[in-house]
């Protein structure tokens, strides 16, 4: 079975189970040369799923780093990524960003608005995620983080003023089909297909995600 989000093209992703995710892990590596590394994961306590992390106030409960030293865990290799979730095999599916993808982070609102408006203008485009935090993530070459202040003040927009923001070197994103919580999946906008394993440069995309970003406020 596999869930989907209306409205969206082709954008499936299996359940969070078991081995689905050390696969899914193990694909993002061979498919997109992706780095990935396993993060927290949820467990049952009393009915309530609870992260692994053990605060009971975990702002994304099985959905983040479970360890200080992530970013030199993250491995590129299929062999290491396969040991990973066999040691842990519900853990998270996490993305290091700043080395082959950063991500433009903004509001699903504003996301599905800037979307529509891309598809209109043909405008290549990347893997795009849609979280259960009403969040959306456009892939985009790295080094967008240092581009993306200055392409909004030449757009004429306060970088400040907008929920716009740039993920890049220390960070990471969920991908799916990892959970949060009792909020959802991690779900594809538009999934990584041979079609977009080419990544837009910021600069192509900031001027519609600027505009639906401004629209949104």
């Amino acid at each position: 079975m596999e869930e989907t989000i209306a409205g969206t093209e082709s954008a499936q992703i299996p359940h969070q189970r078991g081995d689905s995710l050390r696969e899914t892990a193990v694909r993002y590596v061979e498919e997109r040369h992706w780095d990935v590394f396993p993060g927290t994961w949820l467990e049952t306590a009393g009915g309530v799923q609870l992260c692994s992390c053990g605060d009971p106030a975990c702002a994304a409960p099985g959905a983040h780093p479970a360890r200080r030293e992530w970013a030199a865990q993250a491995t590129g290799s299929v062999t290491v990524a396969r040991r990973l979730w066999s040691d842990r095999p519900t853990a998270s599916v996490l993305l290091p960003t700043g080395r082959t993808f950063d991500a433009i982070d903004v509001p699903e609102s504003a996301g599905f608005l800037a979307l529509a408006r891309m598809r209109r203008m043909d405008l290549g485009l990347g893997p795009v995620t849609c979280t259960p935090d009403r969040r959306m993530q456009f892939f985009v070459l790295p080094g967008a983080a240092a581009k993306i202040p200055g392409l909004v003040r030449a757009l004429g927009w306060p970088p400040a003023s907008l929920d716009l923001t740039t993920l890049g070197e220390g960070a990471y994103v969920a991908a799916p089909p990892t959970r949060v919580g009792s909020r959802g999946a991690v779900q594809w906008a538009c999934r990584p297909t041979p079609a977009n394993r080419w990544l837009p440069d910021a600069e192509e995309l900031i001027s519609p995600l600027a505009y639906a970003c401004g629209r949104d406020r």
